[in-house]
């Protein structure tokens, strides 16, 4: 088990730019399943969630050629299925939670999909009820096996239909959007997710021949096609990442520029970090934060009642910045509630701000109300384990802005999702080793 030892309480200086979406990337990987052309894809982010997902596709039998950083072409002429059905692939496939997202292509193409129980961060319950419901509407069997934790469907030939789904599920709507396109016939998905990266996903298909109308909104419109052809695509930038070094920058009271963010499909960050009082500055592509030397003061009401933060399906706010707006809190002036809405575990991070000197009072599984301190008390340092991707960044962050010298252990998480964390931090200054 790997470690950070962070020496805080020092201020930041320079710029960063985010890695690509981690979230776009698991989507984008899966759908180079559905052709047989070359594909080629640039801003992948080295993360490890990521590789495992393209060592799985390598193992499938998908030939793939390393352009340069990021930049990789697939081509998936030559599948082999019976990599499903190993021990192998079970192992594999049940250490990341975005493998899931494997079975719609799969299922589109060669008319059988399978998937381990996927695992992935201990945030709570993630059903993946929606994502069979889906294929089963798409004329899919589908079977399980209770001993193996091992889900399968299979058809002959998927047909279009209609469907209303009982969540809006990012992975779920990708899942079933990839398998649609092969279908026979029409498909409509209504309380479809419409993020920024699923419609990156939408555009990169329809660039590839796929007939998918209503890209960016809950109702999509999809018209089957026999193929699809090859393509070329670049992933946006990590919005969440966007979002951890904004909190960075307010926490350690530093300037930073945060480069090439895609301002356009930001949706509710800026404005949810302006909420907390932290000034923003839009130059051209890049967010620019200045030394907040005199602090942050949280938002009111207008009727000056406690400011909530929520999180919501697109385009209200991803419930994975939560944690960094937690955080952030902690040395604001004022007070806010946190709710999040949609895992009942992901607060439970909660604990180790308290042992460095959080006024936080955890409500219940979704509720958190945060007393921020205006920097008037700095957090102190502690020794503390990573939970998952987010909360263990929330963890970093707070360890950044305290005094002394902090120990984070279980860090294999937060490279799960933050590609060379230590090393892109410590060239703005920030006093990270990774033991």
């Amino acid at each position: 088990m790997g470690s950070f030892r962070i020496e805080g309480g020092h201020r930041l200086q320079g710029e960063i730019t985010p890695q690509g979406a981690k979230n776009e990337a698991l989507q984008i990987l899966c759908a180079v399943l559905l052709t047989s052309e070359p594909v080629t894809v640039h801003n992948i982010p080295d993360i490890v969630d990521v590789n495992k997902l393209i060592a799985i596709l390598e193992d499938l039998g998908v030939k793939i050629q390393k352009k340069g950083k990021g930049s990789y072409t697939f081509r998936s002429d030559d599948i082999n299925m019976d990599y499903l059905q190993s021990d192998a692939f079970k192992a594999d496939g049940r250490s990341l939670r975005g493998s899931i997202m494997l079975v719609g292509p799969l299922l589109a193409r060669f008319g059988q999909g399978y998937i381990p129980k996927p695992g992935g961060d201990k945030i709570g319950r993630r059903r993946l009820d929606t994502h069979f419901e889906g294929f089963i509407k798409l004329g899919a069997s589908f079977r399980y096996n209770k001993e193996e934790h091992f889900y399968g469907v299979e058809a002959k030939k998927l047909k279009g239909t209609d469907m209303l789904l009982d969540e809006a599920s990012v992975t779920g709507t990708a899942n079933i959007v990839m398998a649609a396109v092969l279908a026979e016939g029409t498909t409509t998905i209504y309380n479809a997710a419409c993020e920024p990266y699923l419609q990156q996903l939408c555009k990169m298909l329809n660039r590839m021949g796929a007939r998918i109308t209503g890209v960016g909104s809950n109702l999509l419109t999809i018209e089957g096609v026999e193929s699809l052809g090859g393509t070329e695509h670049r992933m946006l930038p990590d919005m969440i990442e966007i979002g951890s070094w904004i909190g960075l920058a307010a926490m350690t009271q530093s300037e930073l520029t945060i480069k090439d963010v895609s301002w356009d499909d930001l949706g509710l960050i800026p404005t949810t970090f302006r909420k907390l009082g932290i000034t923003l500055e839009r130059r051209d592509d890049d967010i620019h934060i200045p030394a907040h030397t005199d602090g942050y003061e949280i938002q009111n009401y207008i009727d000056g009642s406690i400011l909530t933060i929520a999180d919501a399906p697109w385009p209200g706010l991803t419930p994975d910045l939560l944690s960094i707006l937690l955080v952030v809190a902690t040395q604001a002036r004022g007070e806010v509630l946190i709710h999040q809405k949609m895992f009942e575990s992901r607060l439970f991070f909660v604990d180790k701000l308290l042992d460095m000197g959080a006024k936080v009072i955890l409500c219940d599984p979704h509720r958190a109300t945060v007393i921020g301190h205006n920097f008037q008390s700095t957090l102190k340092a502690t020794t503390m384990v990573s939970p998952d991707i987010r909360a263990g960044v929330s963890l970093l962050i707070a360890a950044l802005s305290a005094k002394g010298t902090s120990t984070i252990h279980n860090i294999e998480q937060i490279d799960r999702g933050y590609e060379a964390i230590d090393t892109r931090l410590q060239a703005i200054g920030a006093r990270i080793t990774r033991v």
